[in-house]
């Protein structure tokens, strides 16, 4: 085999998602050289999010807001609600890093604004930018309830502004960019991570026209309707350019190439019971670089870990219904986040449920819809509100026959959650007294299905939230005994992280900002250390 184009890099970054990006910019701003390398164009699945950071602890848009936080408030909250997935030490950094981190992105430029929500919502319309994006008022006997989603400010979904933003960072701090690469394999030399072998067109190699626009729109469509985002990439790959094989020494590799949601062979031995539902996120989520870890000693956590969402508010409205799973039974506080409600329903109902609701309810409901709804809920609204998505029914036995439920059990779930109330009892799940209103005198009752496998226009997407365990000080690759494989690096969701455990809006792409950094300062800090033992060998292709 022939060898040419030597040549060595510092850091290099597999994966150019929202946690590759951070990293980069934090090992090219360190002065080090970087290379990054995507399968596609870079964005993963940051591009396609709502570009919500979870943060807090007394932001400028909170103080913006007139919103009082701080960083052990946010602590005591996040310690009810990751559930101990990551040590203390490193939860105490995040909280009190939480602030810095907006800052930083904001020097890196992502916008913010403090324009606060007044109702409970999976997401904001646009006009408002921080909204209280998880449990924190269910949970408020752990800590002050405090909004800390921060929404980057763009009309619509804010992830493509984010990842924008870091992309034209990390270019401008010197980070070379390889789309279309795939990484094949790690380098490792006496244990020791030292390069990566790769595929990807020549350096510069023109790609032919729309390329990418039609690689962005199969990645878009994959998540809302996935049968016409599998043609896409046909028609995408048919134009792809001609790929080599190429091999690339470095001081430091951070893996950083999303989930697994897209591999069936790692869903049905880690988290079977997310098959049924949408992978969200890009192809590229299929475990590839945590299968890169592992090769090389890397051990897995978390792996059961993923978060499926079926959200009931907005309208905030739907919130006074009462959820039922398929057995007729109650799955759970109905004000929870709907990934925190929905590990209930897929957990113990098999991601079957109904979303029973009082005629009051639904009226209120149906009119907050102009206010509340952002667009991509309109065509879900539409269609519950409508004849075709939802049944009606006068009472409990009716309900129960046209939706195909225990009778027995669906008249003992409402008449005990009316009683409740009349009795001046608190729910037994824990919702708020002002979202508990009678439902067996609001005839006629709703039934909305919250089922997995409902129409594409009613979405249940899921993500995964294991991966690889990392040494919490530096984000270093740990071996199954503990011990770090050195030389390599994970983050974002390629890695066990603060929300590997419990997932809010907003928690994995401050996880991702979080740990992207954290990995690229210490590959960068060791890089100079292992340069000697790297160096000359650089970058090869590799012809038969």
């Amino acid at each position: 085999m022939s060898v040419t184009d030597e040549q060595f890099y510092d850091v290099v970054v597999i994966g150019f998602g929202g946690a590759g990006a951070c990293a980069a910019i934090e090992a090219a701003e360190a002065g080090r050289s970087v290379l990054v390398l995507d399968r596609f164009y870079g964005g993963g699945a940051t591009v396609l999010s709502g570009g919500v950071v979870y943060a807090g602890g007394g932001t400028a848009q909170q103080k913006e807001a007139g919103v009082e936080d701080t960083p052990e408030n946010m602590l005591a909250y996040l310690r009810a609600e990751v559930a101990g997935v990551v040590s203390e030490e490193t939860l105490r950094d995040f909280a009190y890093g939480s602030r810095e981190m907006i800052d930083w992105l904001e020097r890196h430029g992502a916008e913010f604004d403090g324009s606060l929500c007044p109702y409970k919502t999976s997401y904001p319309t646009n006009r408002h930018y921080l909204y209280f994006s998880g449990n924190e008022q269910v949970r408020s006997d752990v800590a002050v309830p405090a909004p800390r989603g921060h929404r980057v400010r763009a009309r619509n979904f804010s992830g493509r502004a984010l990842f924008t933003a870091l992309y034209e960072s990390a270019v401008r701090a010197g980070a070379e960019i390889r789309p279309l690469a795939t990484a094949r394999r790690l380098l490792v030399e006496d244990g020791a991570v030292v390069g990566v072998e790769f595929t990807a067109p020549a350096a510069g190699a023109s790609v032919r026209g729309g390329h990418a626009a039609l690689t962005g729109a199969a990645h878009k469509m994959t998540n809302w309707y996935p049968p016409v985002g599998r043609l896409l990439h046909r028609l995408a790959a048919l134009s792809s350019p001609r790929t080599r094989t190429w091999r690339v020494r470095a001081g430091g590799v951070v893996l950083s190439g999303g989930g697994y949601a897209h591999d069936e062979a790692f869903l049905r031995q880690h988290a079977p019971q997310f098959l049924g539902l949408g992978p969200l996120g890009t192809v590229g989520d299929d475990g590839s670089a945590i299968r890169l870890g592992t090769a090389v000693g890397g051990a897995l956590g978390h792996m059961s870990g993923a978060s499926g969402w079926r959200f009931v508010s907005p309208p905030s409205g739907f919130a006074r219904g009462v959820l039922v799973g398929g057995d007729g039974t109650r799955v759970g506080n109905e004000q929870l986040y709907g990934a925190t409600l929905s590990e209930s329903l897929i957990r113990d109902h098999g991601a079957r449920g109904f979303l029973v609701v009082g005629d009051d309810a639904w009226r209120a409901a149906r009119a907050q819809v102009r206010e509340q709804a952002a667009f991509f809920n309109l065509p879900q609204l539409l269609y519950w509100f409508s004849p075709l998505g939802h049944v009606t029914a006068d009472n409990p036995a009716e309900l129960a026959a046209a939706i195909g439920v225990d009778a027995a059990a669906l008249h003992d779930t409402l008449t005990g959650y009316d009683l409740a109330i009349q009795k001046g009892e608190p729910d037994p799940h824990g919702k708020h007294d002002e979202l508990r209103t009678p439902l067996l005198g609001a005839a006629p009752l709703r039934a909305i299905d919250c089922s997995a496998g409902t129409p594409a226009v009613v979405p249940f997407p899921f993500m995964t939230l294991g991966g690889l365990v990392v040494e919490e000080r530096t984000g270093a690759l740990r071996r199954s005994d503990g011990s770090v494989v050195a030389g390599v690096y994970a983050a974002g969701r390629s890695a066990v992280g603060l929300c590997s455990a419990s997932y809010v809006s907003g928690l994995s792409l401050a996880d991702a900002v979080y740990s992207g950094r954290r990995a690229g300062r210490h590959a960068a800090q060791a890089a100079p250390e292992r340069a000697g033992r790297a160096a000359g060998a650089g970058v090869r292709h590799i012809e038969p």
